[in-house]
This record gives C-alpha cells, structure tokens and sequence, in this order.
C-alpha cells in the first residue's frame, strides 16, 4: 500500500484545512487508516483514525469536535477535515494504514502502522 497525503498549507487561527490520504496498492486489504503528527522538538503524536469497513472513528482528546476524518471507499481516500485551528496544530501531519485488526486503543499508536505517507506541512499563525 502506498500512501500519498496532501492538502498542508498555511492558515491563521481559526481557519481551516483539509487533508487528503490517497491509498493506492492492496488497499482492498487496509482495517484501519489514521493521522498522526508531529510538531518540531515533539513526539509524534495520534490525531484520528477511522475504520475502513464501516467507517467507526476515534480521536484525540486536543482535537475531538474541531477535526473529522472521513473516508470515500470509492477513491481509496481518507481525508481529515480541520476547523477552528490553533497554532498548537503545527505539525506535520502524516496519514498511515494497517491491513491489521487493531482494538480503538492500539490504533492510536503509530508504531502499530504497516504504511506511511509523506507528510504534509500545516502551520498554524496566531
């Protein structure tokens, strides 16, 4: 599976971005697709993910009811739809994919993931 992330940019507080993840490959196989990201002198952190077959979601606390991930099943695509952005959401921002079975929890740790895109740039000014 191969994994193309797009959609950074930069935005003032307050606006908003929406990520895109392109899978291409054995995206038939994929259980489970996420965003994680990663600030400057940070870890990595979990952002969302989202369950392929039915479209379950899970979030972080610091984003839950500003950001929405979503998938088109048709376009082998999850997006993460980001409103209201502080400029604590500077990061860069990578999309990853398993064909694993993962419990909500386990699929918050990255180091769990089978594929990763990119990355992709969003700074947020204040």
């Amino acid at each position: 599976v191969q994994l193309q992330a797009s959609g950074g940019g930069l935005v003032q507080a307050g606006g908003s971005l929406r990520l895109s993840c392109a899978a291409s490959g054995r995206t038939f196989s994929t259980y489970v697709m996420g965003w994680f990201r990663q600030a400057p002198g940070k870890e990595r952190e979990f952002v969302a993910h989202i369950r392929w077959s039915d479209g379950l979601t899970y979030y972080a606390d610091s984003v839950k009811g500003r950001f929405t991930i979503s998938r088109d099943n048709a376009k082998n695509t999850v997006y993460l739809q980001m409103n209201s952005l502080k400029p604590e959401d500077t990061a860069v921002y990578y999309c990853a994919a398993d064909r694993r079975y993962k419990s909500l929890s386990a699929a918050t740790v990255g180091t769990g993931y089978e594929y990763w895109g990119q990355g992709t740039q969003v700074t947020v000014s204040s």
